[in-house]
């Protein structure tokens, strides 16, 4: 990056072009991965058109771009690896369309998910795909992002209708559009949902919406022994029980979520959350029908919320489970890591998981989305000890290639990033050259998020 296109980043963008040190580096890495490289500079966008004129500048001088929303990603997926541009879309942060009849909206990639929903509760809706994370609209599409209520609402894969995207050459084009099915070409809108950046820039997303159900119940129930809450789970989707979310703390977990979020009535026990949405009487006959059943499979304290507080407070006490495990292990590090695997393997596979957190002696609490296989490990480690760093990173390899050999996948929702590039070829064989074909296609200056998601 030399003077004359540090020159140009200046009279595109005034002051919006920063070169300071201390924003650099808070941009230089997410949640979940040590920095291992900066930006040389940072941009602060504030509209598609400046977005594609960046990305013109840059495909000139060759310079790298690396989009950037919230931060809160797990797999080094902002990282500089190369230097070159950290593309911040924070400020491009509209509510550009809402439709109640159609059940959708189109907003800006800086658009955050619970000011969204803020939003969209005076019109009766709201935006279902929940990470935990108060992640950017964008950087969810980027990393086709999941969470607690994708067993009946899908995940950004299926809630996104339609993109603006720039291309690295800077060409603006929109994919998709507002209705709800097409046979009409190829689905780029799915190609770009989940590239992380490395194949362009999302600056809008179409969105499907959901209407506020009537009622909605939480349950939890505990148990004695780990196996039976996944026999319960297992039992009551073969049952076709409508259920919004399932959530399985292991006894790790629920002890971090109870001294972190000062949650009371719960023992250190594997733990089930559940939700329930619907008409008043619907919800009430199906958390009925959860009780009878978690019951035949010896579960405790089975309680009901309804009041809105209530519910609140157990779901954020289920989102801070990462800072939870931080305070189960003052001082260290949580490598977070996710897998998931097909429904009839999720018993064996995690029952194999818990086993190996056992042997490994560190402190990995287990929480999952286990309604659709996905599970999370929060794998504490001091980065300054050689050996523990080791261990844990042996440890989330072995999730990685066990999800894998069980039919599943290396990561659920967090994606490849840095961190997991390493397992796409034994997950995807093949068609990894078609990926590097895709990639080398629309990116051929390789500028895009440049050492990202493709060993």
């Amino acid at each position: 990056m030399n003077e004359t296109f540090k020159d140009a980043l200046l009279a595109l963008f005034g002051e919006r072009a920063s070169f300071s040190a201390a924003l650099r580096e808070q941009h230089s890495h997410g949640e979940g991965y040590a920095a291992v490289g900066m930006p040389d500079a940072v941009v602060f966008a504030e509209t598609t058109d400046e977005v594609s004129a960046l990305l013109k500048l840059c495909s000139a001088a060759r310079v790298p771009v690396v989009p950037f929303g919230a931060g809160s990603s797990l797999e080094g997926h902002v990282a500089a690896v190369h230097g070159g541009v950290s593309l911040d879309l924070t400020r491009m942060n509209r509510i550009l369309q809402v439709s109640a009849e159609a059940l959708d909206c189109r907003v800006e990639a800086g658009v955050t998910r619970e000011r969204l929903n803020s939003d969209l509760r005076a019109e009766g809706l709201f935006f279902s795909v929940d990470p935990g994370a108060d992640a950017t609209i964008g950087g969810m599409a980027a990393t086709r992002a999941s969470g607690t209520n994708a067993m009946r609402y899908g995940t950004m894969r299926e809630n996104v209708l339609g993109l603006t995207v720039v291309t690295p050459a800077g060409e603006i084009i929109r994919t998709g559009g507002r209705a709800r099915k097409s046979s009409a070409g190829l689905d780029l809108t799915r190609l770009y949902v989940g590239s992380e950046g490395t194949l362009g820039v999302i600056t809008e997303v179409q969105l499907r919406l959901q209407g506020l159900p009537e009622a909605m119940v939480v349950a939890t129930c505990q148990f004695d022994r780990f196996e039976d809450a996944v026999g319960t789970v297992t039992t009551a989707l073969q049952s076709g029980l409508r259920i919004a979310r399932i959530e399985l703390l292991d006894e790790v977990q629920i002890r971090g979520c109870i001294g972190y979020s000062k949650i009371e009535g719960f023992d250190e026990k594997p733990t089930l959350f559940f939700e329930f949405h619907g008409s008043q009487s619907g919800v009430r006959e199906d958390a009925s029908a959860m009780e009878e059943l978690a019951l035949a499979f010896g579960a405790s304290h089975f309680r009901h919320a309804e009041r809105p507080e209530e519910r609140t407070r157990l779901w954020k006490a289920r989102h801070n489970c990462y800072h939870a495990s931080k305070w189960l292990a003052p001082g260290k590090d949580n490598m977070g890591t996710d897998a998931c695997v097909p429904l009839s393997e999720f018993a064996a596979c995690i029952t194999e998981t818990k086993e190996d957190v056992r042997r490994s002696g560190l402190i990995a609490p287990l929480v999952g989305h286990v309604g659709d296989g996905n599970f999370h490990l929060g794998i504490m480690h001091d980065p300054n000890d050689a050996d523990e760093t080791a261990r844990a990173d042996a440890l989330a390899a072995r999730v990685s290639e066990r999800a894998i050999r069980y039919g599943g996948t290396c990561s659920g929702e967090h994606g490849i990033g840095l961190h997991k590039r390493q397992y796409m070829a034994a997950e995807h064989g093949a068609a990894l050259d078609v990926m590097r074909a895709i990639k080398q296609a629309l990116d051929p200056l390789n500028i895009m998020n440049p050492g990202k998601m493709l060993p």
